[in-house]
């Protein structure tokens, strides 16, 4: 039994989508990312999936990340596993390197903190001793003068 599940966001384009192109989007979580297979289920002809494929390019992009925020709850529970195992666990560093990833592409990602301590001790803030501009050879006009009537 084979179960298609939207995994489109509802609200981020505006695009209507055809039946055809609807199906290949369902078709590729349930092929896991096969777009060829993905294709042919839809009713594509062959050769037409690398056409379909860009013309659905930002639906892909957006079924991709919600793909990989479904797996992050799982990528947090690996990461808590492998803490909490007392067993060696086989290939445990590229587990540890995949659920990172995924959760850094989710925006999960590691905080750091700077602590900042400033006491100010007076509301004095010195500045650098002004120099006077000399200017040579400038031709000016004398606003100052009265005019007589």
């Amino acid at each position: 039994m084979v179960v298609i599940m939207n995994l489109l966001p509802d609200k981020k384009t505006n695009r209507n989508l055809t039946d055809k192109q609807q199906s290949f989007l369902d078709n590729l979580v349930t092929t896991e990312g096969d777009f060829k297979k993905s294709a042919e289920l839809a009713g594509y002809s062959g050769g037409n999936h690398y056409q379909v494929l860009k013309s659905l390019k930002e639906e892909v992009v957006d079924l991709a990340s919600d793909v990989l925020a479904r797996s992050a709850p799982k990528a947090a529970f690996k990461l808590v596993e492998m803490i909490d195992s007392n067993k060696p666990i086989p290939q445990a560093s590229q587990k540890l390197n995949a659920a990172q990833t995924i959760l850094d592409r989710v925006g999960i990602a590691k905080t750091e903190r700077v602590q900042v301590d400033h006491n100010v001790q007076g509301g004095i803030f010195i500045l650098p001793e002004k120099h006077s501009v000399v200017v040579e050879d400038a031709e000016y006009i004398d606003i100052t003068t009265d005019k007589e009537e």
